[in-house]
């Protein structure tokens, strides 16, 4: 019986039985260990994108003045794109879209994203 091996994604190895081609692939992890697993672990941790459509400077006193219904221009137009940003950084632009299976909710469909290794220069 010959195997052969390939390497999957997440550094798995599949093996596969060439003789018997009903036989299912086996996943086998090249490093089962604690360190590996914590590393891998951080890909479930949430984190908080915030996007930014605009930024507007009124004076303090226009800002007491406002009330319901008030329009507070914003200085972009409304076909620019927004950015996607975690704490400071940018990490992505894109235009605002509605979610096709959700009708009234709003999403992004980015035209841009940064190069990791941009951001790990900085």
């Amino acid at each position: 019986m010959k195997n052969e091996q390939a390497a999957g994604a997440d550094d798995d190895i599949i093996t596969s039985d060439t003789e018997n081609g009903d036989e299912a692939p086996v996943l086998e992890r090249r490093d089962g260990g604690d360190e590996n697993m914590l590393k891998r672990a951080i890909f479930s941790v949430p984190i908080d994108v915030t996007v930014s459509v605009g930024a507007a400077r009124p004076l303090i006193g226009e800002l007491l003045e406002m009330k319901r219904n008030h329009l507070l221009p914003l200085d972009t137009a409304i076909d620019d794109p927004v950015e996607l940003r975690v704490k400071d950084r940018v990490i992505a632009r894109g235009e605002l879209t509605e979610m096709p299976e959700k009708e009234g909710q709003l999403a992004i469909r980015l035209t841009e994203v940064v190069n990791i290794s941009e951001l790990l220069d900085q």
